[in-house]
Order: structure tokens, then C-alpha cells, then sequence
């Protein structure tokens, strides 16, 4: 693959990333709306991108069966069981679960991808890119008697099932990641059909399994921001970025995803950059290289 390309995956990769590091901080602003309604909302207004990618052409949104069970298995799947694992275990560590998806993209890439091969390089590298996001994350606890509590909240076997969840979730982004490039090729724009009908599933999920509430205006332009952002935007960069570039390095970029939703936290609420933060920023960005260098 030429250089250009590797390059230009990589920055639709980290524009993709850059997008995902905003989900908490408009999560926070949002925390009051149920989050099978906020996902819905969101990929709703996410699948309009579509249009003007495709000229507002339908028909580049039609794609086989196949690759719709595909798009629906990687957008709903994933988060539908994100929620189940946030909802059924410490939400820290199940964070923490849910984030071996880069290092999954990167030890399954040989395996679904026919033509790679992955090196120690890669597996070290994905091993401290996961470290780097353990601490980032595990620094997101305030204070330490919070985090003794959801450590030993976390050993408890009552949790297992939202620690499955979140793995299973893990697993799900990861393959729905690799196996874009295994399918039929297919127009970026059918990405809006992928997130439509997952809506349109999180909505009924919102209708069986959550409270109803009402939006303030101030709600509504915020859900339009995630659309175009870590909720639809997104997933048009990131089909992008993988259809051009190296799985294996994209999926260790996509450790900065922690890093950059934790610093923006922290800059929104006026807090300080923590040692633990900078640490993991250290690490992940010397996972990055190390792994990118390798071919």
C-alpha cells in the first residue's frame, strides 16, 4: 500500500479518534437522558451524513444483506451490550473490559485479514497502549476511597455478566472493524443505513427498557453534536480509515480514544492534568510509535 495512503489513514483515524475523545464529556452534559434513547438519537441524526457523501443518491447506501447484518451486528451490538456491561458492573472497569478492542484489532487482524502478519512489535505495543489506558482510566475515580470501592466491587462474582457484556462488546467493534474489508466493497455512505437501523433498535430498546422523558431544546442540540460527532460522524472516518490504511496500526492509535476523552474532562471541569494522565499519555503514545514503526 503506498505511503500517502498509509498516511491518509491514519489521519481519518485520528480525526475518527479525536470525535470518540468528546463522547464522555457530552455524556456528562447528557447524563439525565436515558442512553438507549441517546444512542438512537444520535445515530439517527449520525446516518444524514450520508447524504451529501452520497449526492443524496440512495442507491449508494444499498448494500447485500450480508454486509447490512454486518453494519447492524457492529453499531447496535456493540452498544447494546456496552450499556448491559456499563448498567451490570462497575462502570470504571467495565470501561476498562471494553477498551481491549484495539489490542483485539490488532491480534485478529492476521486472522481476518488474509496478507498480515502480527510481529512481537505489535503485541508488546498493544500491551502498553492497554496499560496506558488502564491508568488513564483508573485516574478518571475521584479520590481513592472511590476507587478501593469499585476495585472491590469489581472482584465480586454478581458483576460477571456486565464484565461479559463488555468483552463481548470488545470483541464485537473489533471484528465488525476487521471484517468491513472481508465483505464486498461498499460505498462509505451505506454507513447512514447502518446507523439508521440501529437507531431505530435503540430506540425500541429505549421504549421496552427505559423511562420516557422530554428534551429541552439544549438537549436536542447536543444530541445533533454527538450525531455529527462520536455518535455518527465517526463511523463514516473510521470505515474510511480502514479501508485504506493498516488495521494493525489504526488499532493502536485508537488507545489515544481514553487519553483524550479523560484530558478533556478534566480542561472542561477546570481540574489539574494528573501524573497518572500524563503517564498513560506517555505510554500510549510510545505504544503508538513503537507499533506504527513496525511493517
Amino acid at each position: 500500500m503506498k505511503p500517502d495512503l498509509h498516511a491518509r489513514a491514519k489521519l481519518l483515524a485520528l480525526a475518527a479518534i479525536a470525535m470518540w475523545g468528546s463522547l464522555a464529556t457530552l455524556g456528562v452534559a447528557l447524563r439525565h437522558v436515558p442512553p438507549f434513547l441517546l444512542t438512537g438519537l444520535s445515530l439517527l441524526v449520525g446516518g444524514l451524513i450520508a447524504l451529501p457523501l452520497s449526492n443524496f443518491k440512495l442507491a449508494a447506501w444499498r448494500v447485500p444483506l450480508p454486509t447490512l447484518a454486518l453494519g447492524v451486528y457492529g453499531l447496535f451490538g456493540y452498544h447494546f451490550l456496552l450499556f448491559v456491561g456499563l448498567q451490570n458492573a462497575p462502570p470504571v472497569q467495565a470501561n476498562l473490559v471494553n477498551y481491549l478492542w484495539p489490542l483485539l484489532i490488532v491480534v485478529l487482524a492476521p486472522v481476518l485479514l488474509p496478507g498480515l502478519a502480527v510481529r512481537w512489535q505489535h503485541i508488546v505495543a498493544g500491551l502498553i497502549g492497554f496499560v496506558g489506558a488502564a491508568v488513564v482510566i483508573l485516574a478518571g475515580v475521584d479520590g481513592a476511597g472511590d476507587a478501593g470501592a469499585q476495585a472491590s466491587a469489581g472482584l465480586q462474582t454478581e458483576w460477571l455478566w456486565g464484565y461479559l457484556a463488555s468483552a463481548v462488546a470488545a470483541v464485537i467493534w473489533a471484528t465488525y472493524s476487521l471484517l468491513t474489508r472481508r465483505v464486498p466493497h461498499f460505498h462509505t455512505a451505506a454507513i447512514g443505513t447502518f446507523a439508521w437501523i440501529s437507531g431505530l433498535l435503540a430506540l425500541l430498546c429505549h421504549a421496552l427498557m427505559e423511562p420516557a422523558v422530554s428534551l429541552s431544546p439544549r438537549d436536542w442540540a447536543l444530541i445533533g453534536l454527538l450525531g455529527l460527532g462520536p455518535l455518527g460522524g465517526s463511523f463514516f472516518l473510521w470505515d474510511k480509515a480502514l479501508k485504506m490504511g493498516d488495521a494493525r496500526h489504526i488499532g493502536l492509535l485508537s488507545y489515544l480514544t481514553p487519553l483524550l476523552s479523560t484530558s478533556l474532562l478534566l480542561w472542561v471541569s477546570d481540574r489539574a492534568l494528573t501524573w497518572p494522565v500524563a503517564l498513560a499519555g506517555v505510554l500510549i503514545v510510545g505504544a503508538a510509535w513503537l507499533g506504527t514503526r513496525v511493517k
